[in-house]
């Protein structure tokens, strides 16, 4: 055998062991964590009836969001723990000045392979282009009503053409699919799956349907709304849609399509028995703590480790060490949703 095939085999072997190397976030139940959701900001500028009805409200002292550097650091420690996958959130991440940047920061670790964002879709229509060019790969909006003044109940906000306008803009920027979140709630919208079907058949939109979560300030709202997936689940399965297979670093929908349609319909069922045993995704608050769960605890402070480029050890250590203690499920079926007071506060 020659030396230069020796080489070449011995190189080989290299990066495969590199490859097996990469550190891996796993917890106490062998679930392994390959998604980050990671907040920007709580500032939100719609009023959403099942989210901030009232509006935003700072409440206690000032808060100083994650910077752009606290930012490049957390994800890239995320990176490096086997992190494929990063959404910014918020409230609305797009109030922020500098979220271009912060696009540009994320995309700096080669391992994330998909950035996305979720949106309310306000300045969709104005800046997509150049979110995608800063590296953005995927893009969620939240559109819970095809109605614009049922849409203008909902969110506050007379903007549902504008909205709309910003999912023409995407495609017209290059995105193949669009991801469009609706809050399934009874009376509300849980009987437009037809208009909502009529909508994707021609277009390549994976519609969401979020089934309504109880939070701290959304007690009497879950009481009156709440409905289970599961009625939009049979009417799929009856209308002749099948369940797509899952892949690891996805999110909890269970997504279905059919051959007659463009689009395709996601269904997010945390109520549903073992929703939690699939569960791959972290979550960093948008003051730097560590949420193992979107209703759980009053999270694991990072930042104090997001200072300087020479503690990424010990953030990764941090974080990892911290995952340990990740409940086996949640605990909304004893209606308690931890410190949970509403779905801005970590970013949903």
């Amino acid at each position: 055998m020659s030396a230069t095939r020796v080489q070449s085999g011995n190189a080989r072997i290299s990066r495969i062991w590199k490859v097996l190397q990469v550190p891996q976030l796993i917890d106490a139940f062998e679930r392994k964590f390959y998604y980050l959701r990671l907040s920007i900001t709580d500032v939100c500028n719609f009023r959403c009836t099942y989210c901030l009805p009232d509006g935003y409200k700072p409440s206690g002292s000032p808060k100083t969001f994650l910077s752009l550097d606290e930012i490049r650091r957390v994800s890239r420690a995320f990176a490096e723990l086997g992190t494929e996958k990063v959404r910014l959130t918020g409230g609305e991440p797009s109030l922020r000045r500098d979220f271009t940047e912060i696009i540009a920061a994320v995309r700096e670790n080669p391992a994330i392979r998909t950035l996305a964002v979720t949106t309310n879709g306000y300045r969709l229509a104005r800046d997509v282009a150049s979110w995608r060019d800063a590296g953005l790969t995927a893009i969620n909006v939240s559109v819970d009503s095809l109605d614009a003044r049922q849409f203008h109940a909902i969110t506050g906000q007379d903007k549902f053409r504008q909205v709309m306008e910003g999912i023409d803009a995407a495609f017209t920027a290059g995105y193949s699919k669009v991801k469009v979140n609706a809050v399934l709630m009874r009376d509300v919208n849980h009987q437009q799956l037809g208009s909502f079907l009529n909508w994707i058949k021609d277009r390549p939109i994976q519609l969401r349907f979020i089934e309504l979560m109880e939070t701290g300030d959304g007690s009497d709202l879950f009481r009156k709304h709440h409905v289970s997936g599961e009625v939009i689940r049979l009417q799929l399965e009856q209308q002749g849609w099948q369940r797509q297979v899952r892949g690891r670093s996805d999110g909890p929908a269970q997504v279905f399509s059919h051959p007659d349609y463009q689009g395709e319909i996601g269904l997010i069922m945390p109520y549903e028995k073992d929703f939690c045993a699939s569960c791959n995704r972290l979550r960093v608050s948008a003051i730097g703590n560590l949420h193992l769960c979107l209703f759980g605890e009053q999270g694991i402070t990072l930042r104090d480790l997001l200072a300087d480029d020479g503690q990424l050890e010990q953030l990764k250590m941090r974080i990892q060490s911290g995952l340990q203690t990740k409940k086996q499920t949640h605990f909304l079926h004893q209606g308690n949703s931890g410190l949970t007071q509403n779905l801005s506060f970590i970013g949903g």
